[in-house]
């Protein structure tokens, strides 16, 4: 990071999207964040894709909760320990936005629907197993929860998570509270065609 921006000076970005990996000895631990912070415009904690059917039987989980909550399959695997946890090491609240993700991950074989189901896999998507854009899973398979600042929604045997509109309210709330820089998202093509999601983030 010294290199880069010695190399592309003052009036060019320098950024990086980082983990948010915030358990002892994770992957915020395995570098110097707080050390290459000086010369980072701001980082982008990937503050999603924390649970998926990649343990294809579960639990089901969200995969960009915003808090604990309980049940949890991994304590401090949540964007507000992520923050809290940069915050800590020195990190200026005002180089690290918040990501958001636009699709969700989910699982199928599954019968309860609050988190914390068992699966048999990943659920079919469009591109891929186990994920799909909001703009499909938002008619394919409607919200019917929430939990830790964020959405999941059951349909027959299928479970995902997903933020929409209303959670990524919560999320913005929390990125103002915190005094964050701002706000990322992996990536446009997963909203609707009018927008909501990114309507939801400014």
């Amino acid at each position: 990071m010294r290199a880069l921006r010695a190399t592309f000076g003052s009036r060019n970005l320098v950024t990086a999207a980082i983990p948010a990996d915030a358990t002892p000895g994770g992957k915020i631990d395995a570098a110097d964040y707080a050390g290459a912070a000086q010369y980072v415009d701001w980082y982008n904690p990937m503050t999603y894709d924390v649970f998926g059917a990649w343990d294809a039987a579960g639990p089901t989980a969200p995969h960009s909760p915003l808090t604990s909550y309980s049940g949890i399959p991994k304590a401090d695997n949540h964007s507000s320990a992520a923050i809290a946890m940069l915050k800590g090491l020195g990190i200026p609240a005002s180089k690290l936005l918040l990501g958001i993700g636009f699709y969700g991950r989910g699982w199928t074989g599954v019968t309860q629907a609050a988190p914390g189901g068992t699966a048999t896999g990943p659920a079919a998507g469009t591109y891929e197993q186990g994920i799909d854009d909001y703009k499909v899973l938002k008619t394919k398979c409607p919200a019917t929860g929430t939990v830790a600042g964020t959405a999941y929604a059951k349909c027959g045997s299928n479970w995902w998570s997903y933020d929409t509109p209303a959670t990524i309210g919560t999320k913005m709330n929390y990125k103002n509270q915190q005094g964050l820089g701002g706000t990322f998202f992996w990536e446009l093509s997963g909203d609707t065609a009018g927008g909501e999601l990114i309507k939801a983030i400014r």
